[in-house]
């Protein structure tokens, strides 16, 4: 088993944490192979941002993601840049508010989690990120719900756990609604 999974959007979204959680899950607390990549550009917040996240249950001897089984998308420059790599049969997860635009793609399955409006409803826009996670864990079942709740608490800033939580749940909640 290798998964191959990206996450993008624009800096200041949470891209880069979202990937080291999901991968801190996998490796840490699901005793899977995982490795996080990142890549972002020179402007801190709003230029184009990726993370990437392969795990597997053998050793990982390439660290890139090609073709994505799992693409995460939180804007629009990042849909347009990344949905034509996602792999036939594969999973797309966006925030259809922040992807308004979008193009049919044949063989593959699409979610829309509105994970912005779920986390400005908890009073923090940052947020969207585990938003997405919890959909992400309820869709894909990739991860275990404690292994990322575990990952979530350990990686995210002191003060903010419990409302990264709430975030978690929210997302997860709205996932399983989708399946």
């Amino acid at each position: 088993m290798r998964i191959e999974i990206r996450i993008g959007g624009f800096g200041g979204q949470g891209i880069i944490r979202a990937g080291v959680m999901l991968a801190t899950a996998a490796s840490i607390f699901e005793e899977k192979n995982a490795v996080q990549t990142q890549s972002y550009g020179p402007e801190s917040r709003g230029g184009r941002c990726k993370s990437e996240v392969v795990i597997s249950d053998q050793e990982i001897d390439f660290p890139k993601v090609e073709q994505p089984d799992i693409l995460l998308v939180m804007s629009q420059e990042a849909y347009n840049e990344y949905v034509d790599t996602l792999k036939e049969g594969g999973i797309l997860i966006l925030d259809p508010d922040m992807v308004p635009e979008r193009k049919k793609v044949e063989n593959i399955r699409v979610y829309e989690v509105p994970a912005t409006k779920i986390a400005e409803e908890l009073g923090k826009s940052l947020v969207a990120n585990v938003v997405m996670l919890g959909a992400f864990t309820a869709i894909t079942k990739l991860i275990s719900e404690e292994a990322m709740r575990k990952s979530i608490l350990q990686n995210v800033p002191k003060g903010t756990e419990q409302l990264n939580l709430m975030a978690f749940e929210r997302g997860l909640e709205y996932g399983k609604a989708l399946l």
